[in-house]
């Protein structure tokens, strides 16, 4: 086998694989040379040849995405190793594991006004999990860091960066390691499946008529079924799910803002829980959060193995546990409230149920009914990666079907990396994956699109209504030049030029009897990764998404 001639090179290079991390997403450089060598001549490794450093590392986060294993990226030294902070970011705050490697110039050629040379130590130390600062020898130490970085990215699911300064020659290969790193295996952390003194929280579960379960981004399969139904059977529980909550039940309330927009302070302090249980990842729905902080709950219990945020200013416990064992413990010990809490929701919730069919039956062609028709299209379990801003928010309007997995960049809520983060995680599983993306964030991330490693089968929706439509909806939107250009950025691009450039079979819509063929043209296209444009009336589209609101009433 050939190997980089520098030690420290062996050394990750080993360490990792004797850690079974797989996957490598290598961006080109000069000064990662011995990493590069060492990485894509080991058949331990999967490796992959990303040039933009961004698109790179969130191809790498929607890999980790599907695999639950850490991925590792790796670039050369100077901003490369900043155009990874975005996924970095969104790693750290949706718990994926990412292990960086940046290789470095030496210590000495650091504020010397050596070219390609930045300050790279600590470099993501505000989201980073660890931060393994390499020195430039192999030795006991560094291969100890290099262990730790790689253990705290599995153990506290994020990411993590190693850095190593290389000296040149940086191109020098040998047949033999000259170094037998250590290899550390600690035991895996272990988490309660009993509910600790659990005596108060029992006694507070069965005197408390109205229990609010809020669910955020979620894995599929993550709750057991029997736990899904009898937290369902119970009237005084009510559980709100979204899109991204991977979880499903009829008795669930599925489409948050259907629910509770057109709610008055009369509505709120009837729906207001005692005892309000979260878990999962981000919520979506700025409207639960807005009323959860106004009319705060008696108890809010979060469940989560590493952090609980107080998003509402009213956490009461944290339990750090996996939520599946919590509620099997916890329901084993607990019974039944008489409760009309379900009940009077769940009447209100049917009732705006049939209101938003009879809207979307009347609605001209629009974003939403755009939407309506693409989520009713996928292909039963399927994957569906959603880009952030408008298309999210859209989505969460409309059920989707059970067996579909959702996924969407959530933890910081970013359009930059929608589109990479989609492609690395289609090719991280092998499920037939569709991903609908507004046009600024298909925009904005077109470098995806600038690699060799789509699946054929994969799948774009693009929806362009002809710049960043969130903004008509948020309040204080004015028709005037200053909004159209710094906040909408209006624009006429479309993807045509992209998917001839790119290879991608290309499909346009402008209507209903369009977007019907379209679609159908699109999954019909298994030969080679397709997009379907849709575009949409810029000015209607946000008066027909106010005014379902109003029809709620």
């Amino acid at each position: 086998m050939i190997y980089p001639k520098i030690a420290l090179a062996q050394s990750i290079i080993e360490i990792l694989s004797a850690k079974g991390i797989v996957n490598i997403i290598i961006s080109p450089g000069s000064r990662n040379a011995p990493l590069t060598i060492g990485f894509a001549q080991n058949p331990n490794f999967t490796c992959y040849s990303i040039a933009d450093e961004r698109c790179a590392a969130f191809f790498a986060l929607g890999i980790a995405q599907q695999t639950k294993q850490p991925t590792a990226i790796v670039c050369t030294s100077g901003s490369a190793l900043l155009n990874y902070y975005p996924a970095f970011a969104e790693a750290f705050y949706s718990q994926i594991p990412l292990i960086v490697i940046s290789a470095d110039r030496p210590q000495s050629k650091i504020d010397i006004g050596d070219g390609q040379t930045i300050r790279q130590e600590n470099v993501f130390s505000n989201h980073s999990v660890f931060n393994a600062n390499l020195t430039e020898e192999a030795s006991e130490e560094n291969d100890l860091k290099i262990n730790l970085a790689i253990e705290t990215a599995i153990q506290k699911k994020g990411p993590v960066h190693i850095n190593a300064p290389f000296e040149e020659p940086l191109y020098e290969t040998t047949e033999e390691l000259s170094v037998q790193p250590i290899i550390t295996n600690p035991e895996p952390e272990a988490f309660p499946v009993a509910i600790e003194n659990s005596d108060e929280i029992v006694s507070i579960w069965n005197t408390a008529k109205r229990k609010l379960i809020l669910v955020g981004v979620n894995e599929a399969n993550a709750i057991d079924q029997e736990v899904i139904e009898n937290l369902a059977s119970d009237p005084s529980i009510v559980v709100l799910t979204e899109t991204t909550s991977n979880l499903h039940h009829p008795s669930f309330i599925n489409s948050i803002d259907t629910l509770i927009t057109p709610f008055d302070d009369f509505d709120f302090k009837k729906f207001n829980p005692e005892v309000l249980i979260t878990f999962g990842g981000m919520v979506v729905s700025k409207r639960i959060k807005g009323f959860l902080r106004k009319y705060k709950p008696e108890q809010h219990w979060h469940i989560d193995t590493l952090r609980a945020y107080d998003t509402f200013g009213a956490l009461t416990k944290h339990f750090e546990m996996q939520p599946n064992d919590f509620f099997k413990d916890l329901l084993s010990k607990t019974s039944f409230v008489k409760s009309n809490y379900f009940k009077n929701v769940d009447a209100v919730y049917q009732t705006r149920l049939e209101r938003r069919k009879e809207y979307l039956s009347k609605i001209d062609f629009s974003d939403f009914k755009v939407f309506e028709k693409v989520i009713e299209s996928l292909p039963k379990n399927s994957l569906l990666q959603i880009s952030n801003s408008s298309a999210i928010r859209y989505a969460q309007l409309i059920d989707i079907e059970s067996s579909i997995e959702v996924f969407c960049n959530r933890g910081t809520s970013g359009i930059d990396g929608s589109t990479s983060t989609a492609i690395g995680a289609a090719v991280g599983n092998k499920k037939q994956t569709v991903f609908v993306t507004g046009d600024i964030s298909f925009l904005y991330d077109s470098n995806a699109l600038w690699n060799s490693y789509i699946p054929k089968n994969f799948k774009i929706i693009l929806i362009n209504n002809g710049g960043g439509g969130i903004f008509r909806i948020l309040p204080g939107h004015q028709e005037k030049p200053v909004f159209n250009t710094y906040f909408e950025t209006s624009h006429n691009f479309t993807a045509e030029h992209l998917a001839k450039m790119y290879n991608f079979n290309y499909y346009a819509a402008k209507d209903n009897e369009s977007l019907e063929s379209g679609i159908q043209s699109l999954y019909s296209s298994d030969n080679v990764p397709a997009i379907l444009e849709v575009f949409t009336p810029t000015l209607e589209n946000d008066q027909i998404l106010k005014q379902y609101f109003k029809y709620l009433y």
